[in-house]
């Protein structure tokens, strides 16, 4: 049944991703429903683990290739303007640097763990070689790639965080939908093209990197539309049990 389940997914690669984007912001809506702030920046720092780890594997998706690093992306841009929204651009940014460090932390960790070598114990050598080799194939990034996505996260969602208040300014607690998705879209402009030009460009000729950064682009433009109704629904929430407490201490 399983299997079958599977197979079912993997022919249907628009649902799979569709179905992917709503569970990472379920996942994040539950982490801000139960700790409040701090359960967004929970979603924050889980999201940027997970496609560091999983951000080079590449697939297509409507016809267009993207990696998973932008479908993990879709609760940072929910969490962080939530917490300008709920919390102020303090909070918002705060998160930020708290992303960057961790994920810089998950490098330096990373790397160090490739200079250990395998066991030569003969009944779990094998095993341990092909884990070496996995986790290798993993965890050892170029410093274009490490460089390039770092900076690209941290100056686009710096700007995320500035453009949405700026229009927070502008427009006072109306046009939720305008901050949420105006600073998304303009932010990621600047993570697309940072990422293409540092991580491909130099691996592919100018107008592939851009090919590739404009097909990604689209994706952060349908996380940006629908992640809009979470923010809404979210931001009608009263801070109650766990997330009131962690809040009052």
């Amino acid at each position: 049944m399983f299997a079958g389940f599977e197979q079912l997914l993997q022919e249907h690669q628009a649902w799979l991703w569709f179905l992917t984007v709503m569970l990472d912001l379920g996942f994040a809506i539950l982490l801000y429903r139960f700790f409040g702030r701090y359960g967004l920046y929970g979603a924050i720092v889980l999201s940027l683990v997970m496609a560091n780890i999983q951000g080079p594997k590449l697939t297509t998706v409507m016809g267009l290739e993207t990696s998973m690093a932008v479908i993990l992306y879709s609760s940072i841009f929910f969490a962080t303007d939530l917490l300008s929204e709920k919390f102020g651009r303090r909070e918002a940014q705060r998160a930020v640097l708290l992303g960057f460090a961790v994920s810089v932390m998950v490098v330096v960790i990373s790397r160090v763990g490739l200079f250990y070598a395998p066991t030569s114990d003969p009944d779990t050598a094998a095993y341990a070689l092909r884990m070496h080799e996995a986790m290798a194939a993993l965890f050892d990034y170029t410093p274009r790639f490490v460089f390039g996505s770092l900076l690209a996260y941290l100056l686009s969602q710096s700007f995320d965080v500035w453009v949405f208040h700026r229009i927070r300014e502008a427009t006072g607690v109306k046009h939720l939908w305008l901050r949420n998705t105006g600073s998304t879209l303009l932010s990621q402009v600047v993570d697309t093209l940072i990422y293409g030009l540092v991580v491909w460009w130099g691996i592919v000729d100018l107008v592939t990197a851009l090919q590739l950064a404009a097909a990604k682009y689209v994706f952060k433009f349908l996380i940006a539309v629908i992640d809009t109704p979470f923010i809404y629904w979210a931001r009608t929430w009263k801070r109650t049990g766990l997330a009131r407490a962690t809040a009052e201490r």
